[in-house]
């Protein structure tokens, strides 16, 4: 089965939670680069849906585990490591729906990409376009007049609006 990505429903928007990295083994097993906080939650979907936007195709994981080389995955199906190489690059991801719901207070980071990014005097600093893991932390990335990458820590967020798709940053573009 296939899906596109458009929806004006919120919840059927397809959220990405990570990537085949490669393939592990003689039996199609795969390896994840998983974007899930922490990685092994990747594992607790037992439908996922792989390809790229507007190209998905629903897969089952029938085995999973996490090991010293990282998220291992075994897909229904996929029996032998040729198999298992035709699926490197492909993207995973879920309907917005299908994720766990939230404590009050708690959103995710894909609710917030789309948002109008301002700081705390009011400055319009772009709009969240995706967040960036790097060594030093997870960065949140706008774009606006010129890209900007503003360090996403407790420190840094003032207000998070996810229903008015609004969010207050302690940051300046004269800091950038």
């Amino acid at each position: 089965m296939t899906l596109e990505t458009a929806s004006p429903n919120p919840a059927d928007r397809i959220v990405i939670l990570g990537k085949v990295a490669g393939t592990f083994g003689v039996q199609g097993w795969i390896k994840i680069n998983s974007y899930t906080d922490p990685p092994e939650n990747i594992l607790e979907y037992e439908e996922l849906l792989l390809g790229s936007p507007g190209k998905w195709t629903t897969v089952r994981l029938e085995d999973g585990r996490v090991t010293g080389k990282g998220v291992l995955g075994k897909l229904k199906g996929v029996e032998t490591p040729e198999d298992a190489r035709t699926r490197v690059g492909a993207e995973f991801a879920v309907k917005r729906s299908e994720m766990p719901p939230l404590a009050p207070g708690e959103f995710y980071w894909s609710d917030l990409e789309g948002a109008d990014a301002e700081s705390t005097t009011g400055e319009r600093l772009g709009k969240v376009d995706h967040f960036r893991s790097t060594p030093g932390g997870t960065m949140i990335v706008l774009r606006g007049e010129r890209e900007v990458w503003v360090p996403f820590v407790k420190e840094r967020i003032a207000k998070v609006d996810v229903e008015g798709k609004r969010i207050v940053l302690d940051w300046s573009l004269d800091w950038s």
